[in-house]
């Protein structure tokens, strides 16, 4: 569906995308992972052909991608970050304007409409302009607006960003529903579950580079950490730290406001080890907590940073 191949980007002296490699498949829901200035939406920019790089080459649907490919870019909805509706519009003049940028014929346009505005659950809300609408339906009405015209291949960059769960759940069942249907799905997105909740596969960026690529098991099959080990309520001395961080397996540990937290490479029985040193120590202890790896987890190994930043 989409082939990156040494695809470079500068600013001048800024390198925002380095050599960058990526293979997206047809079917595939395919998330992009990186730290604000990764090179996630210049990589994006450049695959809609808005933006000139300077080396490399990108294809779409089988063809060299290049600003006049209008064939294919009608077959490719985007839903961006910030809200993109006309607010002198209700909802399905919004709707019915953007999918007639694709679809000229009107019975086929309203039919398609209609059918967009039902898949996400919009409803009641058809006759409504958008400053009336809460977030999460705005957020909803974007999305109605990017699919109407039943594209092959859709862009979703942080598509829930400020929403209420309910809302949030809404678009992401629709968007696995999407999927089912055939759509191929680009995804971005700063909430780590929504990324293992929906996407097949997995490429995390930082620098304009690809660091890793795979399934959410094959990624965290990569990183050092196999367990998670956070103790609440423990009051702790240097010299009792010093032994936990000698315990076998154990390659960080946190400990901040009574809150103990140990990372430690997958072995059986990590967790019976630390429970039976406190138990030696007489330590006393509130709740215990563990937890396998996360692609939180797998992420701040790979890139040294958290998502956030």
């Amino acid at each position: 569906m989409v082939t990156i191949t040494n695809l470079v980007k500068r600013y001048g002296s800024l390198v925002a995308l380095d050599h960058l490699n990526l293979e997206i498949e047809e079917g595939e829901i395919y998330g992009l992972l990186g730290p604000n200035g990764s090179g996630k939406t210049t990589a994006i920019n450049c695959m809609l052909a808005i933006l000139k790089y300077d080396k490399g080459s990108i294809r779409v649907m089988g063809q060299e991608m290049r600003p006049d490919c209008y064939e294919v870019k009608k077959n490719i909805g985007v839903v961006m970050q910030n809200v993109a509706v006309f607010e002198q519009l209700s909802v399905w003049e919004n709707v019915d304007y953007f999918c007639g940028l694709y679809v000229r014929d009107k019975n086929r346009r309203r039919e398609l409409v209609e059918e967009a505005i039902q898949f996400v659950g919009l409803e009641d809300y058809r006759k409504m302009r958008p400053k009336k609408l809460s977030g999460g339906l705005l957020r909803r009405l974007n999305i109605a607006c990017g699919i109407a015209h039943k594209p092959k291949l859709i862009i979703m960059d942080e598509p829930t960003v400020a929403v209420d769960p309910q809302s949030r759940n809404k678009i992401l069942e629709g968007i696995l529903e999407l999927n089912r249907q055939g759509t191929t799905i680009i995804y971005t997105s700063h909430y780590m579950e929504e990324v293992e909740q929906i996407c097949t596969k997995i490429a995390i960026m930082d620098h304009g580079q690809v660091l890793a690529i795979g399934t959410k098991e094959e990624l965290k099959s990569m990183i050092k950490t196999g367990e998670t080990v956070t103790i609440e309520a423990v009051a702790l001395n240097e010299e009792q730290l010093i032994r936990l961080r000698e315990l076998p397996h154990v390659f960080q540990l946190i400990y901040e406001e009574q809150v103990l937290k140990l990372r430690l490479s997958g072995a059986n029985h990590n967790l019976v080890r630390v429970l039976h040193y406190l138990e030696e120590q007489d330590i006393t202890f509130g709740r215990v907590f563990s937890e396998l790896p996360t692609l939180n987890d797998v992420f701040l190994e790979i890139t040294g940073k958290e998502l956030r930043d």
